[in-house]
């Protein structure tokens, strides 16, 4: 186990640069995805750093997923809704103004096309004073509510069986999970890790059920087992952690999406960002 002050600084390779600020990385059909926030763009990119434009999004993309017969899902922020993009080419899919407790964000689907979709109880853009919020799900482009009273509902994992959602609470500091029914509503609310003085953003799974959670605030990456015990701690130096996902060969690479940005600088839109990759022991498992 490990604590603040054990940080280890991994060795990291420098995957892709040039990008503003980057949210909800994805690995699919052997790439990195990532929306690049305030570039309003979606960027496919190689280990090899060769990156590709797949779509623009005026209102600001985050969260990424897929649906069954291929479209991408995309979180359009300012606007509050989910986008379905096919070649280009996008459509409203769902709207989320009328149940969304705040600006839109982090974004999870699972095998049968079914979104989370938290947000920040409040306007994101306006100032950072998030109220308790709800959880959304999107089902077939259905918007119902499955969770209130988080607090910044950001980056989720689903396990591999499909039947525990993980939430990370960036304000209430911790990881929460739920047991997902087949109906896609969720249950058994529960702490998976108490996480004091951290900021957790996105995060991913790994095959022995532990999770990294990208601390924002605190230029961290951690691996946090159920209960909360931290095994490692990668030293992001000072960067903003924003999100990571596990992906290339066997997913044993960590793909880390960091920025040199603080809370004030975001507010005006102000960040450079890039994709840090590290080795793991550990191979990546379930979404994202």
């Amino acid at each position: 186990m490990t604590n603040s002050s054990d940080k280890i600084t991994a060795t990291r390779r420098i995957i892709a640069d040039g990008l503003t600020f980057g949210e909800g990385p994805r690995w699919h059909d052997g790439s990195l995805w990532v929306s690049d926030m305030f570039a309003k763009e979606i960027l496919r990119i190689e280990l090899d750093g060769r990156m590709q434009r797949v779509a623009e999004v005026s209102g600001s993309p985050s969260g990424l997923g897929w649906l069954p017969d291929g479209r991408m899902l995309a979180v359009s922020m300012v606007d509050g809704v989910v986008l379905a993009i096919a070649d280009g080419q996008s459509e409203v899919y769902a709207d989320l103004n009328s149940i969304s407790g705040g600006t839109p964000n982090d974004m999870i689907v699972d095998s049968q096309g079914r979104a989370y979709v938290g947000n920040a109880g409040c306007n994101l853009f306006e100032g950072l004073n998030p109220n308790p919020t709800n959880l959304i799900l999107v089902d077939n482009g259905k918007v119902s509510q499955v969770a209130d009273g988080l607090v910044f509902p950001n980056g989720m994992a689903i396990s591999p069986d499909g039947n525990t959602l993980l939430v990370a609470e960036t304000f209430a500091h911790k990881v929460t999970a739920f047991t997902i029914a087949v109906d896609g509503s969720l249950s058994d609310r529960r702490a998976f890790a108490e996480l004091p003085n951290r900021t957790p953003d996105g995060i991913c799974l790994d095959a022995e059920g532990a999770v990294w959670v990208c601390s924002a605030e605190t230029s961290e990456v951690l691996r946090v087992s159920d209960g909360g015990a931290i095994s490692e701690c990668i030293d992001l130096g000072g960067r903003f952690a924003a999100a990571c996902v596990a992906g290339g060969e066997n997913r044993c690479t960590l793909l880390v999406v960091s920025s040199d940005t603080t809370p004030e600088k975001f507010m005006r839109g102000e960040s450079t960002c890039r994709i840090e990759a590290y080795d793991i022991d550990i191979p990546g498992v379930g979404a994202p």
